[in-house]
């Protein structure tokens, strides 16, 4: 008897399965809806920025050479590699074409990103590491050559990622903790009654850094005073030292936790001090369970989107198949009438390019329609990755706060502004409720 109850304790403790209801709750229409919108709005948001077309590109035979194809293969070193993309940038600045910042980082992005698909679906971990490291590099060429373009499109990036990311984060904190699915716009409400919150947290830790580098980029300046200043700056640097620490152990919480502070303002309507703090307590706690948690995540997430991305590839192929018995026709070029307007889809390239083999106006006019119904397919792909990213963390942060903080899962925080005060006591029909009914009932 005593066996069968510490053998059901046992398994009660084990939390992790919990991770596996994350695909259920990501593939919600209304997160769903939610996640494509924010996208809808970051990609507007670039495309509308790249009118400024300030990266220099020069047209090859098979393709378009970048600035950032340079700089990523430019040796490592930092000085060869700038050395190599300034003069690129002096020598076609005039003569060159021009491209956008976003539209460039976009196609980077899926090259990198379908290589690290590639990578894992062969197990190759290495692989998939590049491909991460690669596009982190990008992203620094990007805030390297085009700071104030980077600056604004990702404050209106985080933006809307605040909104959709707090409100994807709340609906899965209240399903999880209580089975409840409240609606898109309870959700937005919430997510936008905390938007400083959500919006601050992943900025907090970076600000922190920045002010305490401040103290030690100053002893750097000290250091240039003849004679006396490499004596000061030898006598603090143990203060120097002490400052660095700090910048390590906040940088090292912010890449563990960062995942963790989205949930922690929708799961307990945290500020963003607190959200920070939450985070860097569990990552520092228990490191090894987050990371086993983290792992179980990755790994389920990457099976669940190989799912819905084979659903998208066999929709569009089976739609493509059928419309294609019905097409006998060739365009003007001499192809088929649907290949012109719509290449056939596969599984690694859902938006296949076309439109050169348009032959006129009608045609141009319908590969342009197919290709935006490609691309809210896309999107919705997407828009799952994005869901199911936010569902699993809030997951993961119910799982860590409750083994750190023993913390009941079904807790929640509960605005107080939606909770309707009741009477202590209520009237009963034909009872007297104020003192000059009851002494005029006693007679009194």
């Amino acid at each position: 008897m005593g066996s069968e109850k510490d053998s059901s304790r046992l398994f009660g403790n084990v939390l992790f399965p919990k991770i596996f209801q994350t695909f259920r709750m990501a593939i919600q229409p209304g997160k769903l809806i939610i996640a494509f919108s924010a996208l809808a709005i970051i990609c507007l948001a670039g495309w509308i920025m790249d009118f400024s077309k300030t990266v220099v590109a020069t047209p090859d035979v098979q393709a378009t050479t970048t600035e950032l194809q340079i700089y990523m293969d430019s040796p490592e070193q930092c000085t060869a590699r700038l050395t190599a993309v300034q003069s690129y940038i002096e020598k076609y600045k005039e003569a060159g074409d021009r491209r956008g910042v976003f539209s460039t980082l976009w196609r980077f992005s899926a090259a990198r990103f379908h290589g690290a698909l590639n990578s894992l679906f062969t197990f190759n971990l290495p692989g998939v590491a590049a491909n991460i490291a690669d596009w982190f590099n990008a992203v620094g060429w990007a805030i390297r050559y085009h700071f104030l373009y980077c600056i604004i499109f990702f404050t209106i990036g985080l933006a809307a990622i605040s909104v959709a990311g707090g409100s994807l984060c709340r609906i899965s904190a209240l399903q999880f903790a209580r089975g409840e699915k409240p609606g898109i716009t309870e959700a937005l409400r919430f997510s936008t009654k905390k938007f400083l919150s959500f919006f601050t947290a992943p900025l907090a830790p970076s600000g922190i850094i920045i002010f305490i580098g401040l103290f030690i980029f100053l002893l750097g300046l000290i250091g240039n005073i003849p004679r006396v200043g490499e004596l000061i700056m030898g006598a603090l640097l143990p203060l120097a030292l002490i400052a660095g620490a700090l910048i390590t152990v906040i940088l090292i919480g912010t890449v563990a936790g960062f995942n963790l502070m989205f949930p922690a303002v929708a799961y307990d309507g945290s500020d963003c001090f607190d959200a920070i703090s939450r985070s860097f307590s569990y990552v520092y706690t228990k490191p090894w369970q987050m990371g086993f948690y983290t792992a179980i995540a990755v790994v389920y997430g990457a099976i669940c989107y190989t799912f819905v991305r084979f659903f998208a590839s066999l929709l569009l192929l089976v739609t493509h198949w059928f419309l294609r018995l019905g097409v006998w026709v060739d365009s003007g070029k001499g192809i088929n009438k649907l290949t012109a307007i719509w290449p056939e889809p596969s599984f690694m390239n859902l938006l296949s390019p076309g439109g050169s083999a348009a032959a006129n106006w009608s045609e141009s006019f319908a590969y342009l329609l197919v290709h935006l119904l490609l691309l809210v397919v896309v999107g919705l792909v997407v828009s799952f990755l994005i869901s199911f990213y936010f569902s699993a963390n809030t997951i993961i942060y119910s799982l860590m706060r409750n083994r750190v903080d023993d913390t009941a899962l079904d807790d929640i925080y509960t605005p107080f502004d939606n909770v309707k005060a009741e009477p202590c006591t209520k009237a009963v029909q034909g009872e007297p409720t104020t003192l000059k009914e009851k002494s005029e009932e006693s007679g009194v």
